[in-house]
């Protein structure tokens, strides 16, 4: 009858969906509880305004640093995430949403640190902290051998393996460091605000266009 075909419709329009199929869960704004074993190896390709670059992560380093950035980049994460902090001779920083309601799910979901078993040296990816054990989502490449890094206990959890030159060192460098030390993009306003907020005030700001895990192994035990 028209009117069950109406109100099926209107059911799915409100997310209800067919009887007995449960509504999709939102990997970002309803996080896995269970946190799943990322490979020991896995290969990630980031699409970027500067075009492609590569990154092996590998779990031997940071085991806890993998298993987050492999749930997150199967979740897309990143996609449309901006490099909001590209110091040259330093780093290169991203990974804070572009939407504030999951940057304010992620940002209390930190994760225990990792031992530092590799050194930051030029190319290696690691994650950004505000502390101990405050880690979440936000990562960053090694622009130069940033040794004074171990000390401080950032864990290197992946390196680039494609693109370091052509692309990382190309990234948007023009805007410097935040507040209060510069006048590049202020991470409060960026987690409250998300992408809205950089593409008014920081415009020329590149950005990661899709995210892909291209290989990934596992070794014998």
């Amino acid at each position: 009858p028209l009117a069950a075909l109406l109100g099926g419709a209107v059911a799915a329009a409100c997310g209800g969906g067919p009887r007995g199929v449960a509504p999709r869960r939102d990997p970002l704004l309803n996080p896995d509880p269970v946190v799943e074993t990322a490979p020991d190896t896995f290969v990630v390709r980031f699409e970027t305004t500067q075009g492609p670059f590569q990154v092996q992560f590998i779990r031997a380093w940071a085991p806890r640093g993998a298993d987050r950035v492999y749930y997150l980049v199967r979740s897309g994460f990143y996609d449309s995430t901006r490099f909001f902090r590209v110091l040259p001779r330093f780093v290169a920083q991203w990974g804070a949403h572009g939407n504030p309601a999951v940057n304010k799910i992620w940002e209390s979901r930190t994760f225990p640190d990792d031992p530092v078993r590799q050194a930051n040296v030029r190319g290696t990816v690691s994650f950004a902290t505000a502390g101990p054990n405050t880690r979440t989502t936000q990562l960053f490449v090694n622009l130069a051998g940033n040794g004074r890094l171990d000390r401080l206990g950032f864990a290197p959890v992946g390196r680039v393996i494609g693109g370091l030159s052509q692309v990382v060192d190309s990234l948007h460098s023009g805007y410097g460091e935040g507040p209060p030390r510069g006048k590049g993009p202020d991470q409060d306003k960026l987690a409250a605000q998300g992408n809205l907020y950089l593409q008014r005030d920081f415009p020329r700001l590149d950005f990661v266009l899709s995210t892909q895990v291209v290989s990934e192994a596992r070794l014998p035990r």
